[in-house]
């Protein structure tokens, strides 16, 4: 029996209204639905969705927007950036592709997605039925990238609770081991954080291809983190929305805390100068410029879909201009400031490794009676007389020098700075406990915020399918977290950092870049710069001008073809290698990939990227039935007077000056179910639908464009 016609809402089951109802309020014998195959022109949705999630309020969007885009890159990735391409001089490339590259891609996807009110996947397809694949690229992307940054969580929760101590020597990465084996041995070649880290948190393989078992202490940190998540993220930004209030906030209390303890201890000055010391002639390498880019770039977590469902939960006329300025700025800053918090530190870390080098130097020299050193020599008698001793001598002492300037020298970045050089550097602090504790929260508080963005991005995506949409969000969410735990089991073995090293260089580079270049090509180009800025102008009142036009449809999609371009380049020149740990001397060496793991690293790429080619041939040749939400407009009937809701199109608003709207229901009450089968029908806008019965079943059929 025919239900009651219901009124069209905003919905993804992609149809119009079933035809069962007439304007007396009498039932159909049959229930007909209109199912669009095709579209010519994008749709876009005007009427807000009133089941869709929205903010509890300004506060919450911004701090859940800085907690996704400040993430840990901030803290181990630009300083060193910094450190690498021209000190202070690095940041004169890095404002301007924040303001050539950055900010105008931002701008897109939190504009599009606030204007649709669709996660990735309904607005690409909403735009063009063959742009859907960047939808389903971007949450494939991101699933890879959630799998490997949930496991430095779990190296954070390791880090947390093992500070957990009453003293400075007893924590556990400030000693070797004294059990006169291969143990000690290894720590003494290496040093206790560099022991600490490989042996007893990763306990790493030789070599990727022997990978042993998961190490059962990962397991269950790795455990502990995906159960955080989901119930972080099982009710959307209801959940979600409550937790960045800590995740965004706290780390900037302990940034505040380090700074301001940083700069009071000796050689702090030495570091911060050596940081932002400008080296202008770096300037002319051209890496430098891409380097720049390409932080930028993921430094805003663009391309994954989050900034896309962000901004789909606010409301219409939210001024998403003044946010995209607001938090550009803010991620910008951020970066700088905790650049001299890490350098503040790492330069007394380079005192207190000069004093201890001096020390060990001028008793080496003294025992020698050489240059007039003697055992109670000052730290200013060897500056002044080491550098006249001849270096025959000191070569054959082994004497190396001691200056603050190679210290600094000697960078890191990633994991290496977090878990190596910044723990080092704690146990000079007192209470070392109280600063390690502090410093790993702030890790955690970072790796959520923006864990808790990945996921909503590829969540949003999930639920916005109409398949997921008769599960609820809790059950949807842990059966995503479930299997991402146990895919990511392989992180927990001794190849662990091995893979997560494979996976970031790979799984979440092309394919991020190819679909962040093809958002700016569907909006600018497909969609129309033109409409967008009259969305733009709609919501906020501001009509973005000519940097705006400038920069979506040139400069920006021009610097992130290069990044593309150089990145292939690069793979191809350089074989991919990975750090391998090597017990016996107590190092990492560099080491190729076996052909079979650069065999995964391709097929990743290509899951990427495929889905997009894929879904255009797809519904190019009427492969794949698209599904699309359908909001207003009126499809006008040609033989008959029956009409339903006007379709959008790229002409409504002119279509509306010609053309009455028409209600609700449906004016003619005579029309038969032969006629409404038989029939043809128009947008309004010269595009004529033809309505063909699917599976010969009389009471559904699908809606072609007609040529």
């Amino acid at each position: 029996m025919a239900a009651k016609a219901e009124p069209i809402g905003p919905r993804n089951g992609h149809e119009l209204a079933p035809l069962n109802t007439r304007a007396d309020g009498s039932e159909r014998p049959h229930g007909v639905t209109i199912v669009l195959q095709g579209s010519r022109n994008s749709l876009q949705r005007d009427a807000p969705d009133e089941d869709r999630a929205a903010w509890s309020g300004k506060l919450q969007f911004f701090l859940s927007i800085i907690g996704y885009s400040v993430g840990l890159g901030n803290i181990w990735r630009f300083p060193y950036l910094c450190q690498q391409n021209g000190g202070g001089a690095f940041l004169i490339p890095f404002l301007i592709m924040l303001i050539l590259e950055g900010i105008p891609l931002f701008l897109i996807e939190m504009a599009i997605g606030q204007k649709m009110r669709l996660g990735s996947l309904g607005v690409w397809n909403t735009i063009h039925p063959w742009l859907g694949g960047i939808g389903i690229a971007s949450c494939v992307v991101t699933l890879f990238v959630a799998l490997y940054y949930n496991v430095i969580i779990t190296w954070v929760f390791f880090y947390l609770f093992n500070s957990i101590r009453l003293s400075a020597d007893k924590l556990p990465w400030a000693h070797c081991p004294q059990d006169n084996g291969t143990a000690e041995a290894e720590c003494t070649k290496a040093s206790a954080t560099v022991y600490y880290w490989y042996r007893e948190a990763l306990d790493a393989s030789p070599s990727i291809e022997e990978p042993g078992a998961p190490r059962w202490w990962i397991v269950l940190y790795l455990l502990l983190a995906w159960i955080i998540v989901f119930f972080i993220v099982m009710k959307g930004i209801q959940s979600s929305g409550k937790v960045v209030y800590f995740t965004s906030l706290f780390p900037y209390v302990v940034l505040t805390i380090f700074f301001v303890r940083g700069i009071t201890l000796p050689g702090s000055a030495d570091g911060i100068i050596h940081m932002y010391k400008p080296k202008l002639a770096k300037l002319l390498d051209p890496t430098v410029w891409l380097d720049a880019a390409t932080q930028v770039f993921y430094s805003f977590g663009l391309a994954f879909g989050s900034l896309i469902a962000f901004g789909s939960y606010n409301t219409p006329n939210n001024n998403c201009v003044r946010d995209v300025l607001l938090v550009s700025v803010c991620n910008a800053l951020t970066a700088i400031y905790a650049s001299v918090v890490i350098f503040s530190i790492l330069g007394f870390k380079a005192y207190t490794m000069v004093e201890k080098c001096i020390t060990k130097e001028i008793k080496v020299l003294a025992m020698h009676q050489i240059g007039g050193f003697m055992l109670n020599s000052t730290q200013e008698y060897y500056e002044e007389h080491y550098p006249t001793l001849n270096s025959t001598v000191t070569s054959a002492l082994n004497l190396t020098g001691c200056a603050m300037s190679k210290q600094l020298e000697e960078a890191a970045e990633g994991t290496g700075l977090a878990f190596i050089v910044f723990t080092q550097a704690i146990l000079k602090l007192t209470p070392a406990p109280f600063w390690s504790i502090i410093f790993f929260l702030m890790l955690l508080s970072l790796g959520l915020g923006s864990q808790i963005g990945i996921m909503e991005g590829m969540l949003c995506t999930i639920f916005d399918i109409d398949f997921f949409k008769r599960f609820s969000k809790p059950v949807i969410t842990g059966f995503v977290c479930t299997i991402c735990f146990f895919v990511g089991l392989i992180f927990t073995t001794g190849a662990g950092e091995y893979w997560l090293k494979m996976f970031d260089s790979f799984a979440g580079t092309i394919g991020l870049v190819v679909v962040a270049l093809l958002e700016m090509v569907a909006v600018v180009y497909v969609y129309g710069h033109e409409r967008f800025t009259n969305d733009i102008y709609e919501m906020t009142g501001y009509r973005p001008g000519l940097y705006w036009q400038v920069t979506w449809r040139y400069v920006g999609p021009f610097i992130v073809s290069c990044i593309l371009l150089s990145s292939l380049i690069f793979m191809l020149l350089n074989p991919p290698t990975y750090g391998a740990w090597n017990a016996e001397e107590g190092r990492v060496e560099k080491t190729p990939y076996p052909s079979w793991v650069l065999g995964i690293a391709v097929a990743m790429i290509l899951a990427g990227i495929l889905p997009i080619p894929v879904v255009l041939l797809l519904r190019r040749f009427q492969c794949l039935a698209l599904d699309v939400d359908i909001h207003q407009g009126s499809i006008r009937r040609i033989e008959t007077t029956v009409s339903t809701k006007e379709m959008m199109s790229d002409q409504d608003s002119s279509d509306s000056e010609q053309t009455p709207r028409t209600t609700d229901r449906y004016e003619d009450s005579s029309s038969s179910d032969e006629e409404i089968l038989n029939a043809k029908y128009s947008t309004g806008t010269g595009i004529r639908l033809s309505m063909k019965p699917i599976n010969h079943n009389p009471n559904t059929f699908k809606m072609d464009v007609v040529d």
